[in-house]
């Protein structure tokens, strides 16, 4: 592992590090968040995954999330959405191939020699971390926007008893019934639909729900309402009788200026379920 910067932050330190995936076959950048408490005692740990486009970066630089987890005393992770490099597979559009990896192993050509972005972020990067810094992985919890909402969902719907909670910010949140899901699953896992379930946070909640507190914010603006599908979760999440929350934001679109209005609130969600673990 390489250490690319680390900068003091809100008293802890903001880490970007790199490493030789063995899953991915490739180089993999993540950002770690620190804060001062870790010098002294292995902290709790947020996942954030983030959605189309993006990397290790805009959540980092964009959520506003390590004052929060600062004042917490939370670990923050911050992986990428896909492995990259000049020989690696992709896609001239954006919502598919490097930088949309959708959290799922990919078993088609050419996809299935890198995205293997599910045993990235399930197996092989919390090892990393738990062996290389003083974070306590018998407590974790995660969120996600968007592409990385859905993966934040799914991961802790099928990984039962490795979250203590899980929240999400307008998250892909019935992609088995929209274009941002059909595509990419179609493309990454291939025609059999029946592999497609475990990689659908509504068809999740309606089957098995989440053993712990769920949050989910989406903005009532949001220019992707449509390709997001919110009112299935919604829907599904009441008929599980699911522990949580599902707010609507009036005025909010689909953007960091949204995430970051509510990062407090999620952080705050997560820490209590954290320390209270």
């Amino acid at each position: 592992m390489k250490t690319v910067s680390e900068n003091r932050a809100f008293g802890g330190v903001q880490g970007v590090y790199s490493h030789a995936s063995e899953v991915c076959g490739c180089d993999m950048t993540f950002g770690l968040f620190l804060p001062e408490e870790a010098k002294f005692t292995p902290v709790p740990v947020l996942w954030y995954l983030s959605g189309l486009t993006c990397t290790h970066e805009n959540a980092m630089t964009k959520a506003g999330a390590q004052a929060w987890a600062a004042e917490a005393g939370i670990a923050l992770v911050f992986p990428d959405t896909s492995p990259r490099g000049d020989d690696i597979a992709n896609d001239e559009a954006y919502d598919l191939g490097q930088g949309a990896g959708f959290y799922v192993n990919a078993t088609q050509d050419p996809w299935a020699p890198h995205f293997k972005m599910w045993d990235y972020i399930a197996t092989e990067l919390p090892a990393l971390i738990g062996e290389n810094f003083a974070v306590d992985m018998d407590r974790q919890s995660i969120t996600g926007h968007s592409m990385g909402g859905h993966g934040a969902l799914t991961l802790a719907m099928n990984l039962p008893g490795r979250f203590v909670s899980v929240s999400a910010f307008a998250p892909i949140a019935n992609p088995t019934e929209s274009d941002w899901g059909r595509k990419q699953l179609g493309a990454y896992l291939g025609d059999d639909t029946a592999a497609w379930a475990k990689h659908d946070a509504t068809l999740l909640m309606a089957e098995k729900g989440f053993d712990g507190p769920v949050l989910i914010d989406q903005g009532a603006d949001d220019q992707f309402l449509e390709l997001l599908k919110p009112e299935a979760l919604a829907q599904a999440m009441m008929a599980k009788r699911q522990e949580g929350a599902f707010r609507m934001q009036k005025g909010y679109d689909h953007s960091y200026f949204f995430v970051s209005s509510f990062m407090e609130d999620h952080v705050d969600f997560h820490a209590e379920a954290l320390h209270g673990a």
